[in-house]
């Protein structure tokens, strides 16, 4: 919300405080201010300059002009300019010899086509005023200014470019401020003034005819979406341009004037919060005006030329069975206000604001009016910001507005009373106020008051639709008194906080990773709809996507952590930082299967490793990553889990499918680690990389149990090695734990300490060599227990995989 400081001085007349003293007392009061800005900064040296000849140069669209710039120069000035507009008699803006324009551009002494130029005659966008703003196209030439001009004057005080623009962040609760009146009672109430509302009331002196609209119009509402729909006609009117003072107003503001009849409905908007719609009455074809919800199929053709498809959840304006208007959100282009309008119908409405914040998005047409119904208006002054435009429309642009609103009904808005006593308030505040300085807060706000004992009854008027419970009424005594005012105090309690289980697992997971050499980094969690898919082995599944993405780039919520790691990795080695280890921990978003459709966030760790993770020294050479180290990673992480497995794994396209391996815990997969597949490092456009991705609630569901001492035995323990020949694709995993099956309950340890292929020994087939180790707790172990154990194992290994003892 942009706010004009002459404007709010206006409505708030002994308002005294500069606009950056009011952006701070206004961002501690509860209304964050973005900033303060001036439209006249960066500029200098621009007059006022009027034009007293203008001769063709021969064969160019250029003109030498003589223009006399006051006292500026004795001698009218010589400016060369191709503006098609030019004329003599013509006040214009004029940059003087080292004048400063847009974008910091100095003027400078020139010739063109051999002539001397001394200056520049100015459109509003080399000032800097932007194009949605802006009334005037470049190619339509300069602007004029108005003919009371005086020449040699500063332009800043006819544009309003000596204005100070405050910029307001508006949160939902508080769309009472998205207006000027709004914050004009915000500010009077800070400062403890009166707001002047009586000076632009138009609404008062309305004059109507004697024609009555009721006989003209008709309005019909079948949607239980349009609380009341208000009409108002306006005949015999004349479209022009705005006068100077509303278009400096209006783009003061943020909004392109573009005549005397839509700059009407913009201004009350702004002034009333009001979103208001003109139609060209005449082109309706029917007197009656019925709103309802819109019919599967329908089409319209909105003001920016779109042609939209609506479903039954849009709310039409219609007119002789046709829409010409989506409801709250755009006009109809076959409805809107031409220069051959006569008859304006001037439409006031109340709209569901949750019906109209759907429209919106789906058709991705955003627009102040949009913005304020879905955040609320203020109910009260539907008919008043009617009657307020009609009254202005006929003032600029002639006309008689005809007897009478047609309305849906004649809708009354409930004022809710909320009560609070003193002592609550003192207590919600840790304050002692009295009962003199609660009630000057409450009637500064404007809120109807009733006092009973320590208890106020506040009505609260309808502008302040955000106010409905106890605790909003204690939120607007602490802002008012002032939060920098209120005691401090530490919370009492004999109940210490602590990290929840899933916190205490991150930390140490972090700790562990970072004590490997990892270094956290945080990855976007809005990713391609392609990449969105990848590193998961259902491909099939359809991820959450916004509607209104800022980028394609970040338009889909991330199924995988392991694509936004391969960004950062692709990054850094572009800039020759070509080692890392880096992991993440974030959430993951798989797709809904609730009713709200709302994604299941995940929480997950992934890492990624890529070149060396020992560089090379004098003393020994580098050592690059590998699948192992990967793995190593994943089995320091695992060490106290019980029953961990890896399993070779090739479902996953985008992983190598002879070195990934599925991890699993108590037979519950968790995660994968593995390399990158070369064809997906290729388009990542990246070195060999190792990756691994681990379910977060998986670990925590699996956490091993307090751990309980085990004596250290004193018994030393006895290793023999076991080889084997077995097919080349057994697996070790599979080996281990057939091992591990024989029931041989003083085996303590297994270790693969060899792997042989030769064709010595067979086609398709390799060696495998293990150590055992067996220790017992209370007695050595003899060699006929240690060769029964062995036996067993043997015995065990043949039965079920069929191997060849060696």
């Amino acid at each position: 919300m942009l706010v004009s400081y002459k404007w709010l001085k206006e409505l708030v007349p002994g308002l005294t405080a500069s606009a950056k003293e009011l952006e701070e007392k206004m961002s501690i009061t509860g209304i964050e201010v973005e900033g303060v800005t001036s439209p006249a900064a960066g500029l200098s040296k621009l007059v006022v300059g009027e034009i007293l000849s203008a001769e063709d140069i021969p064969e160019t669209h250029l003109h030498i002009c003589q223009v006399n710039v006051g006292a500026e120069s004795v001698e009218p000035l010589q400016i060369v300019c191709g503006a098609p507009n030019v004329r003599v008699g013509m006040k214009v803006i004029t940059a003087l010899v080292g004048a400063r324009i847009g974008g910091g551009v100095k003027i400078k002494k020139g010739k063109m086509r051999g002539v001397e130029s001394l200056g520049m005659l100015c459109a509003l966008d080399e000032l800097g005023v932007p194009a949605d703003i802006n009334p005037m196209k470049h190619e339509e030439g300069i602007y004029e200014m108005p003919a009371e001009a005086v020449p040699g004057e500063p332009i800043f005080p006819y544009l309003d470019m000596d204005d100070q623009i405050v910029e307001l962040s508006i949160t939902p609760n508080r769309a009472d401020a998205l207006s000027m009146r709004g914050v004009a009672y915000e500010v009077g109430a800070i400062y403890d003034l009166p707001v002047d509302l009586h000076e632009p009331h138009l609404h008062e002196s309305l004059h109507e005819g004697t024609k009555s609209a009721a006989d003209v119009v008709s309005v019909k509402v079948e949607t239980d979406k349009v609380p009341t729909y208000k009409i108002r006609l306006i005949e015999g009117v004349k479209i022009a341009k705005s006068p100077l003072w509303l278009q400096n107003r209006l783009m003061s503001v943020g909004i392109k004037p573009i005549n005397n009849v839509v700059d009407v409905t913009n201004y009350v908007l702004m002034y009333y919060g009001q979103p208001l719609h003109s139609f060209d009455f005449d082109k309706f074809g029917a007197s009656e005006i019925l709103v309802r919800q819109a019919q599967n199929g329908e089409k319209i053709v909105t003001l920016n030329g779109d042609t939209h498809e609506l479903a039954e959840s849009d709310i039409v304006i219609t007119a002789n069975g046709q829409p010409v208007a989506l409801a709250g959100v755009m006009g109809g282009l076959d409805s809107e206000i031409t220069d051959g309008t006569s008859t304006v119908a001037l439409e006031s409405a109340i709209f569901d604001g949750q019906s109209i914040r759907k429209t919106s998005q789906k058709f991705n047409l955003r627009s102040e009016a949009s913005s304020r119904f879905e955040k609320g208006i203020n109910q009260a002054t539907v008919s008043e910001a009617a009657d307020f435009a009609a009254a202005m429309i006929v003032e600029l642009a002639g006309g008689t507005v005809l007897d009478g609103i047609v309305e849906s009904n004649d809708f009354q808005p409930v004022l809710p009373k909320v009560s609070i006593s003193l002592s609550r308030i003192n207590a919600a505040l840790g304050t002692d106020l009295s009962l003199a300085e609660v009630k000057s807060i409450f009637e500064a706000l404007g809120f109807g008051l009733e006092i009973e004992g320590e208890k106020f009854t506040c009505e609260i008027p309808a502008r302040r639709w955000d106010i409905t419970i106890e605790a909003d009424l204690v939120e607007e005594v602490a802002r008012l008194y002032g939060y920098d005012k209120l005691p401090t105090t530490l919370p009492a309690s004999d109940n210490a906080g602590e990290r929840t289980p899933m916190q205490k697992l991150r930390l140490k997971v972090r700790s562990q990773l970072e004590a490997a050499g990892l270094d956290e980094v945080i990855g976007y969690s809005l990713t391609t709809a392609d990449k969105a898919v990848q590193f998961t082995a259902h491909k099939d599944m359809t991820p959450t996507t916004l509607m209104l993405p800022m980028t394609e780039d970040r338009s889909t919520l991330r199924v995988n952590m392991i694509t936004s790691l391969l960004d950062i990795v692709n990054y850094n080695q572009n800039r020759k930082n070509s080692d890392l280890s880096i992991y993440e921990i974030g959430n993951i978003f798989l797709p809904s299967i609730s009713d709200d459709g709302r994604p299941d966030e995940c929480p997950t760790l992934s890492f990624a490793i890529s070149g060396n993770v020992e560089r090379k020294t004098y003393a020994h050479k580098a050592v690059s990553a590998d699948f192992y180290y990967a793995k190593g990673i994943v089995e320091s992480l695992l060490t106290d889990y019980d029953n961990v497995e890896f399993l070779a794994d090739g479902q996953i396209a985008e992983m190598h499918p002879g070195r990934t391996a599925k991890i699993l815990v108590n037979g519950q997969p968790i995660g994968f680690v593995g390399q990158i597949h070369p064809v997906a490092a290729k388009a990542y456009d990246i070195k060999e990389t190792f990756v691994g991705s681990l379910d977060m609630a998986a670990l925590l569901e699996h956490s091993p149990k307090q751990p309980v001492f085990t004596e250290i035995p004193k018994i030393q323990p006895v290793t023999r090695d076991i080889a084997m020949l077995v097919k080349t694709d057994a697996a070790n995993a599979d080996i281990v734990k057939v091992i591990e099956s024989s029931g041989v309950k003083r085996l303590t340890d297994i270790e693969l300490f060899d792997v042989f292929e030769d064709a010595s020994l067979g086609l398709g087939v390799k060696s495998m060599a293990y150590t055992l180790t067996f220790q017992a707790q209370e007695q050595s172990l003899t060699d006929e227990e240690v060769n029964k154990a062995m036996a067993k194992i043997s015995r065990n290994l043949v039965d079920k995989l069929d191997v060849q003892i060696r």
